[in-house]
């Protein structure tokens, strides 16, 4: 125990041990689902299930422990939502590529990211983001996470008229998530207004229980405890096309959209836990950064897609969560889901529906942060904000929250309040725009 004190430096960072193994079990719980939501993704695009499984626990789990060996901060790392879709379903499905030849360009992505980082390039970036616009980046991911929750359960589904819509909360055939997520919400409420420790945990434990009635939570049919083998995938890289514009077009969009995924969610979270500094940096951010780029080099060589920073390590934040520690108990959980998978996999995503709900209501504090006097900062702080949930992607939000700063500023003759790196920002991010 004196180790990890001093290693984490745990009473610096006013958290204990207890406290931070329970923030990342928490954390591990929010963001376990994929381990069963990667290998789905990706099959489609011809890959081997089982095969894909075991990438995905062990990239996250060396990913994590850089995270939390090197940068000892409390985020988790796994295969990102959204860009592995775009891997299965952009790249091989619609553009006919081979999964070969999108594994290869996330290779080439986590090398150039590598690369950026040593030269300080990606710090530089997240340093370059206005204060106001660092405390919108935590509400907008706020409101995302929530919006995924709400999703996941059912209780907010799709509409041909108004694109959502309230789900069918009496349907308990169809729709019984929605029923034991809002069961759980109102538990989990509960607790955390009373100031129980572990109230999102418990919460999530008692959903799978409230599932198992409804229908929703379904028990392991097997307990094969032997992880599948990689070999199907391992280092299945396609080293001919390499030089082609595809692959130019391909690689971009892979780090153009994990570089900010990952910076929105630095950010938003350190700023919902009160680690930014006075000049409102992430302490160790370059660290962070690299373990970021680590694990997507050693994931696409493993036969995963990108590993990015987890939106829901908020969830950790939230109970607690300040070091490395908390970032270790989530690795050292990915070790255990190898040789437990059927145990994991049988939480429902409407057991862990509401944490993510709650995790969103906690991370709209920094909002009382926000200059909403000034347009040329309310107005970029808005789009953030509301982009985020509305496009189902932190980069977007980011991308019209710069775009609109810099234009505001300009135009306004503010010219001071832009830095030069925002302003190569705000043209990078016009040209994604356009392209």
């Amino acid at each position: 125990m004196e180790f990890l004190n001093k290693y984490f430096k745990l009473g610096e960072n006013n958290t204990t041990v207890r406290t931070e193994i329970l923030a990342g079990i928490t954390t591990f719980m929010t963001m376990a689902y994929i381990l069963a939501v990667n290998p789905d993704i990706l099959s489609a695009a011809g890959m081997d299930k089982g095969a894909v499984f075991t990438a995905t626990a062990l990239a996250s789990l060396v990913a994590t422990l850089v995270m939390a060996l090197y940068a000892k901060l409390p985020f988790a790392l796994a295969p990102g939502m959204g860009l592995n879709a775009f891997f299965a379903f952009t790249v091989v499905l619609g553009m006919g590529h081979s999964w070969q030849f999108a594994l290869t360009a996330v290779f080439l992505e986590g090398l150039i990211f590598i690369a950026l980082t040593a030269f300080n390039i990606r710090e530089m970036i997240v340093n370059s983001i206005p204060n106001n616009m660092k405390h919108a980046i935590s509400v907008g991911i706020g409101l995302f996470i929530a919006f995924i929750g709400l999703k996941n359960a059912g209780i907010i589904v799709s509409s041909p008229a108004t694109f959502v819509t309230l789900g069918d909360l009496t349907d308990l055939t169809n729709n019984a998530g929605a029923v034991v997520a809002l069961l759980a919400l109102v538990l989990t409420g509960v607790l955390l207004a009373l100031k129980v420790k572990g109230a999102l945990l418990i919460g999530i434990l008692a959903g799978t229980v409230i599932g198992l009635a409804f229908g929703v939570t379904q028990l392991p049919t097997s307990f094969d405890l032997t992880p599948p083998s990689l070999s199907p995938i391992f280092m299945k890289f396609e080293w001919s096309q390499i030089l082609t514009f595809d692959m130019m077009i391909v690689v971009f969009t892979f780090l153009f959209v994990d570089m900010f995924d990952t910076v929105g969610t630095l950010i938003g979270v350190s700023s919902k836990a009160n680690m930014l500094d006075k000049e409102g940096r992430v302490p160790r951010v370059k660290q962070a950064l690299m373990a970021d780029a680590v694990g997507t080099t050693f994931g696409a060589m493993l036969g995963t897609s990108t590993v990015t920073t987890y939106v829901e390590s908020a969830a950790g934040v939230s109970e607690g969560g300040r070091t490395g520690l908390t970032s270790l108990t989530v690795a050292i959980l990915f070790f255990f889901a190898l040789f437990l998978s059927p145990i994991f996999l049988m939480i429902p995503g409407a057991a862990t529906a509401p944490a993510l709900i709650l995790v969103g209501a906690m991370m709209m504090t920094p909002i009382k942060n926000i200059d909403f006097d000034d347009y040329t900062e309310s107005i970029p702080v808005f789009l953030t904000i509301i982009m985020m949930p509305l496009t189902y992607s932190i980069s977007e939000g980011i991308l019209f929250g710069v775009l609109s700063y810099v234009i505001l500023k300009l135009l306004t003759g503010k010219f001071k309040d832009i830095t030069v790196v925002t302003a190569v920002l705000a043209v990078l991010f016009l040209l994604k725009f356009l392209m």
